[in-house]
């Protein structure tokens, strides 16, 4: 089920800052689709529920790939969003997923280094062990902290924010997340999404300065999802 105004999954707002939990399938911000963006979805819900006559402002500070869900933050003043831009841009919040796979991976907890290269018309992060030109250091944390039946819950901290990052580097170590096609998993899922989530994220409030820590719930209609939860 898409997002609108009446279902929107809000985990946390205040004055300056508001954070969601994204429903797989959303876009962030618009693109080429012309379908809604979340972003939009939030102003429209701020203006009804507000009854404010004007415009309302709303800052994108990051985004994650329209078939993962979890939690995106944005701003509501441009105070917040040049001061959050600043800290994500220097990679001090924490930002914690869930990722649902079918391969064991090779070790129960490891760091994964590889260079991505992005390919921009096929949409896609190659990963490579050795760096080759134009492309970025990635580096992940991962662990597994469940076993289901046929698939693996890995709990995965990002150091770096590469394109498709955790999808490539878990695709290089045979590992590809559940239903994510592009990265090699055998079958997609039917209502498009991947069995990736922003699970958490821990950040200094841009204004207030006081430590924040939001998590996300999984989407409890999905089976699979459902059980990583229990």
């Amino acid at each position: 089920m898409k997002t609108t105004v009446d279902n929107l999954q809000i985990l946390f707002e205040d004055n300056h800052i508001m954070m969601v939990n994204k429903r797989a399938g959303d876009l962030v911000q618009g693109d080429k689709t012309g379908d809604a963006p979340l972003a939009e979805i939030i102003k429209e819900f701020i203006k009804k529920r507000d009854q404010k006559p004007g415009n309302v402002y709303l800052g994108v500070v990051h985004r994650i790939d329209r078939p993962t869900s979890g939690i995106v933050v944005f701003a509501k003043t441009s105070k917040a969003l040049s001061r959050l831009n600043k800290a994500f841009a220097e990679k001090e919040p924490k930002k914690t997923y869930w990722a649902v796979v079918k391969n064991q991976p090779p070790q129960k907890a490891d760091q994964l280094t590889h260079f991505l290269l992005r390919n921009q018309k096929q949409n896609k992060s190659y990963a490579h062990y050795k760096q080759v030109t134009n492309s970025k250091k990635a580096l992940l944390n991962y662990k597994v902290i469940k076993e289901l039946n046929n698939y693996y819950l890995l709990e995965i901290d990002l150091e770096t924010g590469r394109h498709h990052q955790i999808r490539a580097q878990l695709a290089k170590i045979g590992c590809p997340i559940k239903g994510d096609l592009k990265y090699g998993f055998d079958r997609s899922n039917k209502d498009g999404s991947i069995h990736l989530h922003a699970r958490k994220i821990e950040f200094i409030h841009p204004v207030r300065q006081g430590k924040i820590s939001i998590e996300a719930n999984v989407n409890q209609e999905d089976v699979i999802w459902k059980a990583c939860e229990k």
